[in-house]
């Protein structure tokens, strides 16, 4: 009878171990709208996630097998990149432009800064085939994984069978990017009534609702559109934004309105890398904004800030810092392994 004693609670923590729910990967946060993602058809599954989290840290994915999708997306940075203006790739190459902070992308209906991709599935493809950035083949990377003693076991814990296929790498690594919700920021806990703002941070606030929150939309801080905001083009990198994607001149200058979420870790800023803080961010929409035929409507009238307003709004911008987010070890490097 001892022996049934001391057996039974450890038979009922294996039954009831195996009996726990599946972890959370996605949540939509209360208050927010309803994702674009339509997750039904790829639905969030740890082994899938851990798949692609495996990837996007993998330096195979690139022609010299030395830059990954985290060379510059640092987790540590809001999965931008700090270092310099303009991407780094392959054979040191510079790419044009600045790499974007990746974040609550299930909110988004379009990627990159001139929002060329349309859906999150194929937008891994853009820089693993980019000659200056990624530089290799999708055909060589699927036949490289094919290759690898691991990649095949990795592929059947997520999707049941061993054959490697370029759909299956495209879903696992958006599932691993669309469980890159940021939403625990101070801001936050003041919306959600668990702290209050400081009587600077309130008055930043204030002025950011009256001057950057038309495009800035809360809680996303971005409204997913595209704007020109006044900056001189750059004479050497000419990029004009939108209008190369669609060829209308009413798109002339415009780029993607980029979320301020964690804009405390993802200088330099715009779409080049050309402003190295945010008080220079500030002072440009205050007294360098350039005129020009498709200017934003709320940029037509210069703000008129004062440099304690700048730093006002620059208290406020700090309470969007999410740090559970940018050290969550979830998010992080993983060797490669099985789930």
């Amino acid at each position: 009878m001892k022996h049934v004693l001391v057996v039974l609670p450890f038979v009922l923590f294996v039954i009831l171990a195996f009996q726990l729910p599946e972890p959370v990967l996605f949540k939509v946060p209360v208050g927010w709208p309803s994702p674009v993602y339509d997750l039904k058809t790829n639905p969030l599954q740890p082994a899938v996630v851990h798949l692609g989290r495996v990837l996007f840290y993998d330096p195979q994915l690139s022609r010299n097998n030395k830059i990954s999708c985290a060379s510059c997306h640092s987790p540590y940075n809001a999965f931008a990149h700090v270092d310099h203006a303009l991407s780094h790739g392959v054979d040191d190459r510079i790419g044009r432009r600045n790499a974007p902070a990746l974040m609550n992308l299930a909110w988004s209906k379009s990627f990159m800064h001139d929002g060329a991709i349309l859906h999150l599935d194929m937008q891994p493809l853009f820089p693993i085939t980019h000659p200056d950035e990624m530089g290799e083949q999708f055909d060589h990377v699927l036949s490289k994984m094919k290759q690898d003693s691991l990649y095949p076991l990795l592929f059947k814990d997520a999707f049941g069978d061993t054959s490697i296929t370029g759909e299956h790498v495209l879903k696992a690594i958006s599932q691993f990017m669309l469980t890159l919700v940021s939403c625990n920021a101070r801001y936050d806990s003041v919306m959600r009534g668990e702290s209050v703002f400081t009587a600077q941070e309130q008055r930043g606030y204030s002025l950011f609702k009256m001057h950057c929150a038309s495009c800035h939309t809360e809680p996303l801080f971005t409204n997913d559109e595209f704007a020109n905001t006044g900056l001189l083009i750059d004479t050497l990198i000419k990029d004009y934004g939108r209008m190369s994607v669609t060829k209308k001149s009413d798109d002339s200058l415009k780029f993607k309105v980029p979320t301020l979420r964690n804009i405390e870790y993802t200088f330099p800023y715009m779409h080049d890398g050309r402003f190295k803080s945010l008080f220079e961010v500030l002072t440009h929409y205050d007294t360098g904004i350039q005129q020009s035929a498709t200017l934003a409507a709320a940029l037509q009238t210069p703000m008129h800030l004062s440099s304690n307003n700048r730093v006002d709004i620059m208290a406020f911008l700090l309470t969007l810092s999410d740090r559970p987010f940018l050290f969550d070890k979830r998010n992080g490097y993983v060797a490669k392994q099985r789930y």
